[in-house]
């Protein structure tokens, strides 16, 4: 049964000012994503701080893994995301329930799949990284644990996904709020209290991602809004979700192959010792943190232009995507100054190793002002998905971020010097070339082809 009650919680992005709009969708989802990010943050602090340094960096070293699933599945969320929000931007209700049911079920089936694979590679891919024998038992018992409860995070991920899709960033961020809060104290109750050591960390975080779920699937059940699911409706519409994949697949395939080409950076930095992984993973981390508010203007930019093109303004996707990357190079360069000025301070909230934290000030000072590259290339992709085109962005950032990033560290490492800084190095290099590929792809090719559609801007 169809609901048509008034679209409380959605925004509807398709009139009304543009920087209100896409500051008002973002805020709460950049929000959510801090919060997101604290859960594996947390993690690291406590175990830095009550386990070890071996721990610490076992917990670093097992990031690059789960993010390699955590991304492909992302790129699923992505590709329903554009086509809910396409629907939801044209009022096509029927089809936009039978893309919220095909995405769903989908997502359950996914969640067996991802938790079985996930469970049989820990060892091999841990081998394969090259990750050091002091750390290998403590990252193998973590990420064991972790996908075991991995579709805590996936169904959490997907639903917090098609809300954002009808512009409500609002509750999935309450939701995470509370869980993250929940997090905290079971990673202090189970190291602190119970000695559970690395174990500890990671059961708090597969728990506090279970309730997530559970939150996000019966607020998804019990709304009265457009976008409810039914359980009895559940079912696969092939034709749709061969829709989502020809978005989703593509900004999955693109973020895996990345995450992949970042487990050779790790086994580059493995070779100079637990310290420099820790100084790594505590850069990492903070690089995290500052991905977040680019991440949610490029998922702005993805839903802002999606809901645009359905409703037929494209004069306004057009306007749109300019004002979400200034405003995103803006953001990045206050952080960026402040991270510059203050990199000894944030390190050493990670830890008081003052070795890790020589390490991690260097990759903070060679890497923060490189990152207003990469942050053009992210909002741009985004916007570039919001009008259906996955396949542009995909092979320009598998270019930049795997094959010329790959070849990069290699010159560097073998005919430069081979120091943690030039490794370092590595990730800038990508960055500035993917971003001069994509401007052009963008200016050139999609700006000639919105002009012979009689599109201005």
């Amino acid at each position: 049964m169809l609901h048509h009650h008034a679209r409380t919680t959605s925004r509807d992005m398709t009139s009304g000012p543009i920087l209100k709009q896409v500051i008002l969708f973002s805020l709460p989802l950049m929000l959510g994503n801090v919060f997101q990010m604290l859960y594996n943050t947390v993690d690291s602090i406590v175990v830095g701080n009550f386990v070890g340094k071996e721990a610490l960096a076992a917990v670093g070293s097992t990031t690059v893994i789960v993010n390699m699933l955590v991304f492909f599945f992302n790129g699923f969320s992505i590709g329903a995301g554009v086509l809910i929000g396409y629907h939801f931007g044209a009022k096509a209700y029927k089809t936009l329930h039978t893309a919220i049911e095909t995405t769903l079920t989908a997502t359950f089936i996914l969640c067996i799949m991802f938790t079985i694979v996930g469970v049989l590679l820990v060892r091999p891919m841990l081998r394969f990284m090259s990750t050091p024998d002091d750390v290998l038992d403590s990252a193998t018992v973590y990420l064991t644990i972790y996908f075991s409860g991995i579709s805590g995070l996936l169904i959490y991920n997907i639903g917090s996904g098609i809300l954002r899709a009808v512009g409500d960033t609002t509750r999935p961020l309450m939701f995470l709020i509370l869980t993250s809060v929940l997090n905290i104290i079971l990673d202090l109750l189970f190291v602190i209290v119970l000695k559970a050591g690395i174990a500890g960390v990671a059961y708090a975080t597969i728990i506090s991602q279970f309730i997530s779920a559970a939150l996000i699937l019966i607020l998804l059940t019990r709304t009265d809004d457009i976008y409810r699911f039914v359980w009895k409706d559940m079912h696969i519409d092939f034709s749709t979700l061969g829709k989502i994949f020809s978005v989703g697949l593509p900004a999955a395939i693109q973020s895996v192959i990345t995450a992949f080409s970042n487990i050779f950076v790790q086994s580059y930095i493995n070779y100079f010792g637990s310290s420099c992984m820790a100084g790594w993973s505590c850069y990492n981390k903070l690089d995290s943190f500052l991905m977040l508010p680019i991440q949610s203007m490029a998922m702005a930019a993805t839903t802002f232009v999606s809901q645009n093109i359905g409703a037929k303004q494209k004069e306004r996707v057009s306007r749109g995507t300019t004002t979400i990357v200034l405003s995103s190079l803006a953001v990045t360069a206050f952080i960026a100054v402040i991270l510059f000025l203050f990199a000894p301070q944030f390190i050493g909230l990670f830890t008081g190793d003052s070795s890790v934290i020589d390490f991690g000030v260097l990759f903070i000072k060679a890497n923060v002002f490189f990152l207003l590259f990469n942050r053009i290339n992210h909002v741009l992709a985004g916007a570039l998905r919001g009008r259906g085109d996955s396949k542009g962005p995909m092979i320009i950032m598998i270019l930049g971020f795997v094959v010329i990033r790959q070849i990069s560290l290699y010159v560097l490492t073998h005919f430069i010097s081979n120091t943690p800084m030039w490794v370092g190095f590595g990730y800038p290099v990508g960055w500035m070339c993917t971003c001069v590929v994509e401007l052009s792809y963008y200016f050139i090719y999609w700006k000639r082809r919105e002009r012979k559609a009689g599109v201005t801007g």
